[in-house]
């Protein structure tokens, strides 16, 4: 578990230096030049990312389990991660679905974690869900009470075909086997229980 909270907080950490540490990223950016943040950055939430998977694994056989969700909150579930590949995607592909939603990557990571918490309740479950879903609102807050909030322009529509049409393939191939095989549960299968 300790592997596992270490990776988190260092994936998340990293990610939340402009929440609660705004001029610590700016004197980095002094010292070391956006170039060498950035690179630095990429680097240490690499490592975080790498740790918590591996320590997900060795936690997830070992925690507890807090609560048992019904069956029908993972169908719920099922639900609710229909938006999330095409928000995700709709943030690298500017269209009016980025327009709209403004931050569609943490609409998607806040509606990924919600999502997965209905559906799981091991300690290492909600550890990550909640956390993701807990840095994703905190950071929404920041953006907002910073004004860095930015309307995008425009951009093409096609970009919003893409990004719902490959997002909605993203999603049947994970609930047809690539979550089974990315992560070792299959989602539909799990409503079986």
């Amino acid at each position: 578990m300790t592997t596992f909270i270490i990776g988190l907080a260092l994936f998340l950490g990293t990610h939340s230096i402009a929440i609660f540490a705004p001029g610590l990223r700016r004197s980095l950016i002094e010292r070391l030049g956006e170039g060498g943040y950035k690179g630095l950055y990429a680097i240490v939430s690499l490592v975080g990312f790498l740790v918590l998977i591996w320590g997900y694994g060795d936690a997830k056989a070992a925690t507890p389990v807090l609560y048992t969700p019904p069956t029908g909150l993972s169908h719920l579930a099922l639900l609710l991660m229909l938006p999330v590949f095409p928000l995700l995607l709709s943030t690298y592909l500017p269209g009016r679905i980025k327009a709209a939603v403004k931050h569609p990557m943490l609409t998607a990571v806040k509606t990924w974690g919600l999502a997965h918490l209905l559906s799981n309740g091991a300690l290492a479950d909600v550890l990550l869900f909640g956390g993701f879903l807990a840095w994703a609102v905190l950071d929404r807050i920041s953006i907002k009470r910073r004004g860095t909030t930015v309307t995008p322009a425009a951009g093409s529509i096609v970009n919003d075909i893409i990004a719902v049409v490959a997002g909605l393939g993203l999603y049947v191939a994970f609930i047809f086997g690539l979550h089974q095989w990315l992560f070792g549960v299959a989602p539909i299968a799990s409503m079986a229980r």
